[in-house]
């Protein structure tokens, strides 16, 4: 039996199937560094995003890189969410809007914010966070956004160290 057909390739020259792009119909939003926007939109020429493209990355389901990300950023800056939205690099689209998956980038200013937090940061942070309503509205509880939190803080300092950015590779 051959998997369902549902979208094409990083290229856009062949079809992907369910299970290359898709996990149970959540959207796979896979957060990871690179040394600039040409080298992250580089990534969709590997099947499967940064983890196989050899790139520092961190995993996940469901936390989009437009709206959830600004709210973290509001909520680790103290701004509003509408400021925190409108930063320079915050959910921008760097990649063919027509293909999927696609390549967004993360504001500096919330990169920064995760690089230069300490744990207890972290915990401060987690439960606002996760009292957000795309967040609340997934059942995303404080001590799961603890960990997303520390996964991408950990990210964030190790782009800060070798001179990188942040950016999403977000497969609806």
């Amino acid at each position: 039996m051959t998997p369902e057909v549902i979208g094409r390739a990083p290229d856009c020259s062949t079809w992907l199937s369910d299970a290359d792009v898709r996990i149970g119909s959540m959207p796979l939003c896979d957060y990871f560094s690179a040394a600039g926007d040409q080298a992250a939109v580089s990534v969709l020429r590997t099947l499967g995003g940064p983890g196989p493209a050899g790139l520092d990355a961190v995993f996940l389901k469901n936390i989009d890189p437009v709206v959830s990300v600004a709210r973290l950023e509001a909520v680790m800056t103290g701004c509003g969410f509408e400021e925190a939205s409108e930063r320079p690099r915050s959910g921008q689209l760097l990649s063919s809007p027509e293909c999927e998956p696609f390549v967004v980038s993360v504001s500096d200013s919330l990169a920064d914010a995760l690089a230069a937090a300490s744990p207890e940061d972290l915990v401060r942070f987690a439960e606002p966070w996760a009292r957000t309503d795309e967040l609340r509205q997934l059942g995303i509880s404080a001590e799961d956004t603890l960990d997303v939190l520390e996964a991408l803080a950990g990210l964030a300092q190790r782009a800060r160290a070798s001179d990188q950015r942040l950016y999403c590779w977000w497969a609806l």
